[in-house]
């Protein structure tokens, strides 16, 4: 099932473009439009923005498998697995693994294109290795939500639209500004939502920057959301491949 949906994902170079093409569209937009108007802490901003691109890659991304479970689930190819001589659970890992390594790779991209436009990452290999983890673990909560969301939807249409907040929860996060710049009813939701610790954790391993309890809120909401669609998509592919 894996090398099925990276089968796909190869012969959609759409698809793949898109979903890298974006990220560095948003990352050059904000560093050459807005970067000269941002303040933070006087240090470069492409420094401080970097992190949060990356999550925003691994994002829109994740939102992808919404869209190709929900294809699968609508043109008629889980009834052929259904009569083979397969494990159901294949159908939904083989989608996470493949979102999984596609966004990997897609974030070493981004991150290649910020190096050569100026990015500075102050770390060693160590740290760059519990970087992709914490870039790992954020894509697998990701997909395996992406997954659940994409068995309620009807349709390929409105599993793309459920996964909206994948791409809008980074804006309203410390990914791009300090969230103590916002207003203190959003500096609030901005303090408390999954984003930002991982773009907190990501920061102080890129960039030496104090990641405090950052790191263990991080670890705690990638599980969290991990678990609740791991088990949410278990149970609605149940039901919809129920006989």
């Amino acid at each position: 099932m894996f090398g099925r949906n990276l089968r796909h994902t190869l012969r959609s170079p759409d698809t793949m473009i898109m979903t890298i093409a974006l990220p560095i569209m948003i990352l050059l937009m904000f560093v050459y439009v807005f970067g000269g108007a941002m303040n933070v802490g006087g240090g470069a901003y492409i420094d401080y923005i970097v992190p949060g691109i990356i999550l925003l890659c691994a994002g829109f991304g994740s939102a992808g498998t919404a869209v190709s479970l929900s294809t699968d689930m609508t043109n008629g190819i889980i009834d052929r697995f259904r009569t083979m001589a397969i494990a159901r659970s294949s159908v939904l890992t083989g989608h996470v693994v493949e979102s999984l390594l596609r966004n990997l790779i897609t974030t070493t991209i981004v991150i290649l294109v910020a190096v050569a436009i100026g990015f500075r990452p102050t770390t060693d290999p160590l740290r760059w290795l519990a970087a992709y983890g914490i870039i790992a673990m954020f894509v697998l909560a990701l997909s395996w939500l992406a997954a659940a969301l994409g068995l309620l939807a009807k349709n390929p249409e409105a599993a793309n639209g459920f996964t909206f907040a994948f791409m809008f929860l980074p804006y309203v996060s410390s990914a791009f500004v300090p969230p103590q710049s916002m207003p203190s009813w959003l500096h609030r939701f901005a303090e408390n939502q999954p984003v930002t610790p991982v773009t907190e954790t990501m920061r102080g391993l890129l960039m030496d920057t104090p990641i405090g309890d950052s790191a263990l809120l991080a670890v705690l909401w990638c599980a969290g959301i991990a678990l609740a669609g791991f088990v949410a998509a278990g149970v609605l592919f149940r039901r919809r491949t129920a006989d």
